[in-house]
């Protein structure tokens, strides 16, 4: 039942749908409110593989940066303290890495970073071996084609 917007009494439903209609109170229809989230749904599947290829690259750019740091920071304790590290967890004790070793984006873990050991030499007639280099763990291949392993 709805209020007669002349009398202001009570009228029949079809008085209340007339008035809603009059005054543009009227809904969606089921058709257009179909349409209208087919229409949502056919742009949101043309979007999801640029979001996909988005965030790879986004892993791909913290990868490159955790490997350009932890390596850089390899170079800096061999150098600072005449010998090469003997793990990851060595540069994190003696305060190179204040945060931790860093998280490889594509393991999600901290404890699948693959490490190169080599015998470096120190002074003429001396060498000690220990991590000279640091890759991903992830068995995947980036978006150019090369294992992440290799980078």
């Amino acid at each position: 039942m709805g209020r007669n917007m002349r009398t202001g009494r009570l009228g029949s439903s079809r008085q209340a749908v007339d008035s809603a209609e009059r005054w543009g109170l009227g809904g969606f229809t089921l058709l257009e409110l179909m349409f209208v989230i087919t229409v949502i749904l056919v742009l949101a599947s043309f979007t999801m593989p640029s979001f996909r290829v988005a965030v790879i690259h986004a892993r791909e750019a913290v990868l490159r940066d955790d490997l350009f740091t932890l390596r850089k920071l390899i170079d800096e304790f061999t150098i600072d303290k005449q010998r090469p590290p003997a793990s990851l967890d060595e540069l994190v004790e003696a305060g190179y890495l204040r945060g931790g070793i860093p998280v490889d984006p594509f393991t999600n873990s901290n404890e699948t970073w693959k490490t190169d050991t080599e015998e470096v030499p120190l002074s003429p007639g001396q060498a000690a071996a220990g991590i000279v280099d640091v890759h991903s763990g992830s068995d995947d291949t980036s978006l150019d084609g090369t294992p992440y392993s290799s980078w």
